[in-house]
């Protein structure tokens, strides 16, 4: 080699020996891998992310711009193993990546503070970092991102106010900030963001007005402010956004009249002002926003009438003006709406009669038009809605004839009742194939029963009580399999004997058929299994009462009057406690021996995992709290560390233990402690779950701390405990009386109806258990514990999507409460939830835990209740000790909610009913007991008069409705 070559070729390996960075990875490669190491990161999404390569421009979720530069982290495209495997926090380096114009980091478990270096990123265009577990303030410094178009941060647990910085953002296009726990007003600053076409503050706290400021984004085009506490009036000024098509305020509590300038916003299509407090008429200006496809103003104070120009809307799909104080009439107008699909009117004062124009409908799948004034018969024309599935008509004044009424085949549901209808029931009937639900109870009609109902053969219900109907009770009906729920015959003129069919309705549960002329004995219905209410009082059954358990405990109320009938004296069959003395006596020794060694095992580990998280959390660790406050509290952390001891446990959960902690003021909290640093995923189910729903059945999260040791949630502190202990452990007595105890089962109800019915998406609660339900002052019921919470992200109680639960074990749930899909690793629907609320129902009722170690043979309380039953034994025997003593009046109550138990308890998911089915059923229990003194109940006149009532003026509804994605949510959960 020439000396010179030699020279040169030395020379460049010195150059490249003392000079490797030149050949290095970059800067940019390096601020990434930086980040990466911190990262929990699972599966090889970030596979392609060597340190090797000398720009990181062609790693994957990388892009650069021609110089180089990186230009987008796009890493929503990382799907090997799911992004939310990708966890860690957003470094401060970021900022570094001066010329990124797109970060895009969704559908991640990142979590910590936005950091404030995003304000380096002059270039970005779009930030989407949203369905994640970011916390914290959105810094101020956004606002130096100025060419920023779109901000995505929705679904996190992002707190404090919206920086009003964001208002010098004039390039913004799109703010989606929905489902966090923003507070605050809105800025009035976001006026100035002439392009913003797009803002959804949904689901926050947000407090104050709608800024009037809004009137000058001429470009705006969605504005969705559901689900938080804004007040004030709808702004004048708002109607300037003529491009405006998207407009929902609902659950709020907004005031004064709709805008009659409405009429400016041509471009309007869906309207969503239901749950405020609106008052003042519907204005008719609204019918000249000829795009409109759905308005919902349902509970809300509006008034006077319907605007006939309403109904000339074309493209209108859903109109619901459900629980208002609305009158007048319905208008003809309403066969002008040819595409509506969707028609709740009921709780208002409308009058008049059902315009015959409602036959144009072909579309019309739902109507509700119940709890009115409306008077005449049922339009003939009516068997033109071609689609209808869904009729509910009662508590009106109608009247007249059923037969010239033809209803389509799809219907699924008829209500009718509370009226003043007459005549026959059609046989037409029998051609509603699909009906499940028909009541037809409290009119006039007359006649037969016609046989060929026993074609309806998905029919549950049946209700016909409070008629004129004569004849024998036609032997059909006892082929009908599906009917489940109820038949109620009571209060007619039949006469004869029980069909000997009957014996086939092996599912029935309630069944009255009080006030006849019905004869015969009562054998027949010995094999009616799941009977658990029967009313046969004031007939003429004549011969011996069947001697069964079931017979031998039916208040005398529904027996009586029944001059033929002999009922024997009852014989009690209640075992000898004496006879598990000694037994019970072992197994208490052996359990307190147990225990004790349990309790000091837990003392130590308890003193030393306390002295080590005092060192760490009031030592270095002092100063790096995060904290986040939905309610004034004075109090400092030390003031909470200090005193999380085990002297001041006051329970424990699926995910942490729980202390009474009283603050400086002298008030007291409950503090719950994550089991475990790691546990970020139920400490951020909670806080997502209770941050955005609000019941008053449902406890109250106050607040939030964390470090990087510790993570803490501030509840109201409720001072009688769980329900467990108080049927089970040494606090037991305060919820002994069946009053109390179904207010608390009521209480649970309402409270999983809202999580399943009135939340978008459906929230499953995954953890119903009684150690769950909260007590309050006056034992009123709050349901708690939601860090195995999960929400369905498809429509709810369609079964179309799969519960998605955040960082959670496979077995969710606590043993002897979860349902059977558990243990097979099914789907967890809302049904799962339904069996274990199944399961606290039978513990209230009888005393027992799921798992209680009296019951034969170690079994679990379901099976013994379903061995109980399925032997025909007497089902009263089933209840708690400490219920006897009762009326026969609530005896007939607690059969009844045994019933609701058991219907809820099915194996098969499909076969539960829906928790508001639940409520309706549990409601109605009480209804029909408190309804009618027991004089009332003796006497002929358990039925009401046949005579026209007068008709009283409705109470307002109110209603609770909670959190809901703003694109698809409406105020009526109807099936």
């Amino acid at each position: 080699m020439p000396p010179n070559i030699y020279r040169l070729s030395f020379l460049s390996s010195l150059l490249c020996f003392f000079f490797i960075p030149c050949f290095s990875l970059d800067q940019q490669g390096q601020a990434l891998l930086s980040w990466k190491s911190q990262l929990n990161i699972s599966g090889d999404a970030f596979s392609s992310w060597h340190v090797a390569d000398t720009s990181p421009c062609n790693w994957v979720g990388v892009k650069c711009n021609r110089r180089g530069e990186v230009s987008e982290i796009q890493l929503k495209v990382l799907r090997a193993g799911g992004n939310k495997n990708l966890r860690g926090e957003l470094p401060w380096e970021i900022g570094n990546c001066e010329n990124l114009v797109m970060l895009g980091l969704a559908e991640t478990s990142l979590s910590g503070k936005l950091p404030a270096s995003i304000g380096n990123l002059k270039r970005v265009q779009t930030i989407a970092i949203y369905t994640s577990l970011l916390s914290g303030p959105i810094p101020d410094e956004i606002g130096y991102c100025t060419e920023l178009q779109n901000l995505y941060l929705y679904q996190n647990s992002i707190s404090g106010s919206i920086p009003t910085t964001i208002g010098g953002l004039k390039k913004l296009q799109s703010l989606l900030l929905w489902q966090n726990n923003l507070v605050g007003k809105i800025p009035t600053e976001l006026g100035n963001c002439p392009e913003l076409w797009l803002i959804d503050f949904s689901e926050n706290l947000l407090t104050g007005t709608i800024p009037r400021s809004f009137g000058k984004l001429e470009n705006l085009q969605e504005l969705q402010l559901s689900v938080n506490q804004i007040s004030g009036t709808i702004p004048e000024e708002l109607t300037n956004c003529t491009k405006l098509t998207h407009l929902e305020i609902d659950n709020n509590l907004i005031t004064g009249e709709i805008p009659s300038l409405m009429s400016n916003l041509r471009s309007l299509t869906m309207f969503f002002a239901w749950q405020n407090k609106l008052t003042g008429n519907i204005p008719q200006s609204l019918s000249q926003c000829r795009e409109l496809q759905a308005i919902d103003l349902s509970y809300n104070s509006l008034s006077g009438s319907i605007p006939k120009e309403i109904f000339g809307l074309r493209n209108l799909t859903k109109l619901l003006l459900l629980s208002n104080d609305l009158s007048g009439f319905i208008p003809p107008d309403i066969g002008n709406c040819t595409n509506l699909y969707r028609l709740r009117l009921n709780g208002n004062r409308l009058a008049g009669s059902i315009p015959s124009e409602i036959g144009n409908l072909k579309n019309l799948n739902f109507v509700d038009i119940s709890e009115n004034r409306l008077v005449g018969s049922i339009p003939p024309a009516i068997s033109g809605c071609e689609s209808l599935e869904f009729l509910d008509l009662h508590t009106n004044s109608l009247s007249g004839s059923l037969l010239g009424t033809t209803l389509q085949k799809s219907l699924k549901f008829i209500d009718f009742s509370d009226n003043a209808l007459s005549s026959t029931l059609p046989p037409g009937i029998g051609l509603l194939t699909e009906l499940t639900k028909l009541n037809l109870a409290k009119n006039r009609l007359s006649g037969e029963i016609p046989r060929e109902i026993s074609t309806c053969r998905s029919l549950q219900l049946l209700n016909l009580g409070e008629n004129d109907f004569s004849g024998e009770i036609p032997d059909e009906l006892g082929q009908i399999p599906s009917l489940a729920i109820s038949l109620n015959l009571s209060c007619n003129r039949f006469v004869g004997e029980i069909p000997s069919r009957f014996s086939d309705l092996k599912n029935l549960g309630v069944l009255d058929v009080s006030h006849n002329q019905l004869t015969g004995n009562l054998n027949v219905l010995t094999d009616l299994q799941n009977l658990v209410s029967l009313n046969i009082s004031y007939n003429d059954f004549s011969g011996d009462l069947p001697n069964t358990p079931f017979f031998r405990r039916l208040p005398l109320s529904d027996l009586a009057s029944n001059r033929g009938l002999y009922i024997s004296n009852a014989i009690s069959t209640r075992p000898d406690p004496t006879t598990r003395n000694s037994s019970v006596v072992r197994l208490t020794i052996l359990i307190l021996v147990v225990v004790t060694a349990v309790l000091v095992l837990m003392a130590v580990y308890t003193l030393v995992r306390a002295r080590a998280a005092g060192k760490q959390l009031l030592g270095e660790e002092i100063d790096s709290w995060e904290v986040t406050l939905y309610q004034k509290l004075d109090f400092s952390i030390d003031d909470i560390v200090k005193n999380l001891t085990s002297a001041n446990v006051i329970g424990t959960g699926s995910s942490g233990v729980v202390y009474r902690i009283t603050i400086p003021s002298g008030e007291s909290l409950a503090v719950k402690k994550m089991w475990s640093k790691e546990e970020s995923g139920a400490f951020n189910s909670e806080i997502k779950t209770l941050g955005s729903i609000r019941h008053r059945n449902i406890v109250r999260l106050l607040g939030w701390c964390s470090n990087r040791n510790l993570k803490l949630l501030f509840y109201d502190y409720l001072p009688n405990g769980s329900l467990s202990s108080r049927l089970h452990g040494a606090g037991k007595g305060g919820c002994v009386d069946w009053e109390a105890r179904y207010d608390v089962v009521l209480g649970v109800a309402h409270a999983l109806a809202y999580l399943h019915h009135d939340c978008l998406p459906t929230i499953i609660h995954g953890d119903v258990k009684a150690m769950n339900v909260l007590l309050g002052p006056h034992f009123e019921p709050y349901l708690a514990d939601f860090g195995l919470a999960r929400t369905i992200s498809g429509y709810p109680n369609t079964g179309i999507d799969l519960a998605k639960p955040t960082n959670r074990p496979p077995m969710a749930g606590s043993y002897g409460y979860m349902a059977p899909e558990h243990a097979s690793m099914q789907r967890i629907t809302e049904k799962s939830d339904v069996y274990s609320y199944g399961v606290v129902l039978l513990e209230v009722l009888t005393g027992k835990h799921p798992l209680d170690p009296d019951l034969p043979g170690g079994a679990h309380l379901v099976k013994w209740v379903r061995d109980h039953l399925a032997e025909k034994k007497d089902p009263s025997r089933l209840l708690d000790p400490r219920l006897d003593g009762r009326t026969d009046s609530i005896m007939h109550e607690m059969l009844q909610t045994l019933a609701v138990a058991f219907l809820c308890v099915s194996n098969k998911a499909n076969e539960r009913p829906l928790m508001k089915d639940v409520v309706a059923m549990l409601t109605e229990i009480r209804h029909i007991d408190v309804g009618r003194s027991e004089t009332e109940k003796i006497k002929a006149g358990g039925c009401r008069s046949k005579e026209p009532q007068q008709f009283m003026s409705n109470e307002k509804i109110i209603n609770s409705h909670g959190s809901s994605n703003c694109s698809f949510a409406f105020s009526d959960d109807s099936v």
